[in-house]
């Protein structure tokens, strides 16, 4: 008991040590920096240009298009292992898709760069350059999947046999069962999977940095097919190698504001996705 409560005491330790460390420089960089440079027209650090918009935007879209992906993909899959899939099949299937979690992310982006941008971005639009945050966004969403149908399918199990048996007493097709009974019976699992892929979207860095172009900054833009730059590609860029953040300075302290609005960010996803969780789940 002991140990347990130990582990859960450092986790929050731990968690509130990061947030004090981005406080100090976040708070510093507000306070020094013009409020005019943040919302300068792009994310040029190193030109005292700290566009917030730009940032913000991009994230916005890379994340957005990632759910595109993930949401249809992964609540599928979750649905086809949970309602459809035979138990041998679903032996084969789970662990493939556990196993796609755990590529690495690199070579996602790798991936999205010599083969989504040219081969799928290239043909939907003939303007789109090798680097833009479409491409980008594809590549999260296949990170994103995994995560999606793992946690739905576990809610759709969950989900008692003996509403889907009663179900079939009064006549349903399985169809009609999956869509109408197990879905909403599930919703707060499933809700609870799509705001916590939004997230990991959100959080992505190495394939938005590899695949979205912005790695010298970016100007703002809301075409999804333009190179662009998000928060986290935002941070890996500016502080690849100690002795190139000092560009400007406030671009240092800017990685730790940029790096405590991420944090505020999915603070507030989560609590929302708590929250709503709690007021919609289902106890059988």
């Amino acid at each position: 008991m002991r140990t347990f409560q130990a582990a859960a005491v450092v986790s929050i330790v731990v968690s509130a040590l990061i947030v004090f460390s981005l406080i100090g420089r976040a708070v510093s960089f507000v306070t020094e920096v013009d409020l005019s440079d943040l919302a300068a027209g792009g994310w040029f650090p190193r030109r005292s240009m700290f566009g917030l918009p730009t940032i913000l935007t991009g994230s916005v879209i890379v994340a957005g298009i990632a759910m595109l992906v993930a949401a249809p993909l992964g609540l599928g899959a979750a649905i086809y292992l949970a309602e459809y899939a035979r138990p041998r099949v679903r032996k084969v299937i789970k662990p493939v898709l556990e196993i796609l979690a755990g590529i690495p992310s690199v070579v996602v982006g790798v991936f999205a760069l010599s083969w989504i941008s040219p081969q799928i971005i290239g043909r939907l639009s003939g303007d789109a350059g090798l680097f833009n945050m479409a491409a980008a966004g594809i590549g999260v969403g296949v990170l994103v999947t995994p995560l999606v149908a793992s946690v739905a399918e576990d809610s759709f199990r969950a989900v008692p046999m003996s509403l889907r048996e009663a179900s079939y007493g009064l006549g349903a097709k399985k169809r009609s069962t999956t869509t109408k009974i197990v879905f909403p019976a599930a919703i707060s699992g499933v809700v609870a999977s799509i705001i916590l892929g939004i997230s990991r979207a959100i959080g992505e860095t190495m394939v938005v940095l590899i695949v979205a172009g912005g790695t010298g900054g970016a100007e703002f833009s809301l075409n999804p097919f333009n190179a662009g730059q998000t928060m986290t590609g935002a941070m890996a860029a500016l502080a690849r190698g100690s002795d190139q953040v000092r560009g400007a300075d406030q671009a240092f302290p800017s990685l730790f504001f940029v790096g405590l609005l991420l944090f505020l960010i999915t603070l507030s996803l989560n609590v929302v996705s708590e929250r709503y969780v709690r007021r919609v789940r289902q106890k059988y």
